[in-house]
């Protein structure tokens, strides 16, 4: 039971530090923001004014990702700012490079536009992220840090899970 209780406990203890360390990042902006007020899977968190929803490396169908493999990543990024922001680049120790993309394919080198109080979803079949070259195996379920960086909002890095997106119906902050 003391080993049942000890395992739990550390979990606990590992979902507080991640809760706090988000918190600390997302320092800024005004306070009537609360994560609880917008639930999603994947990762979610904040930076300055950008909130940070739905964050998650594409599941591979059937085989995991090999070393070599460039692996998409989406997520949506609200800016719940006055100011207009951009998201400038992203990296992630398990891959040589994080590349911004287009629909097609092709690198946007300028970073993608975040208009203030507007929704940007970053997913498949439209602009989203590419790990280039990735350094490990990835399966299912594998989670990784990844930095995501901002023009004006500053730095997040958290731990993103491989997984098929499910999107919620709750209401989100563009009404």
């Amino acid at each position: 039971m003391s080993v049942l209780f000890a395992g739990r406990g550390r979990c606990v203890l590992v979902a507080t530090a991640l809760a706090v360390a988000l918190t600390a990042s997302g320092c800024g902006g005004d306070d009537d923001f609360s994560l609880p007020d917008w639930e999603a899977p994947g990762q979610n968190g904040r930076v300055g004014d950008i909130m940070i929803r739905y964050a998650h490396v594409a599941e591979p169908q059937g085989e995991p990702w090999q070393p070599g493999d460039d692996v998409p990543a989406y997520v949506w990024l609200y800016n719940k700012g006055d100011e207009d922001d951009k998201l400038v680049g992203a990296s992630t120790p398990n891959a040589a490079s994080v590349d911004i993309v287009g629909s097609d394919g092709e690198t946007l080198p300028g970073g993608v536009d975040l208009p203030a109080n507007k929704l940007v979803e970053l997913e498949s079949g439209k602009t989203h992220l590419v790990l280039r070259d990735v350094r490990r195996q990835i399966r299912g379920g594998d989670f990784m840090q990844f930095t995501m960086r901002f023009e004006d909002a500053g730095t997040a890095t958290f731990n993103i899970q491989s997984q098929v997106p499910v999107y919620d119906e709750s209401p989100s902050p563009t009404g």
